[in-house]
């Protein structure tokens, strides 16, 4: 089963890699990701499957909440926060 994490990222130098690291580091499939601009941050919204069931997806948050520059959030900010008009939008197949 396919999880949707949205994240707010700093734009620090490898703040991309250390998410995407720990995600698969975690024991998660990503099979998508997409990068997105929000002024000041990016935001980076994963599809993410555990490769076995008894991977926790809570446990990932807050494992992803831990890292530097990285702030999770509970919906895609496009859709009406803040930051619902993003700029640029990249997308990632995996």
């Amino acid at each position: 089963m396919s999880h949707l994490i949205h994240i707010e990222l700093d734009r620090l130098e490898g703040s991309l890699m250390r998410v995407m690291g720990l995600v698969e580091r975690r024991g998660f499939h990503i099979d998508a990701a997409e990068l997105y601009d929000l002024g000041e941050k990016r935001g980076l919204s994963l599809t993410v499957r555990p490769r076995d069931p008894s991977r926790n997806t809570d446990t990932l948050g807050l494992q992803i909440d831990r890292l530097y520059g990285v702030t999770r959030l509970d919906a895609d900010p496009r859709t009406g926060g803040k930051a619902a008009t993003a700029k640029a939008k990249h997308e990632i197949g995996a």
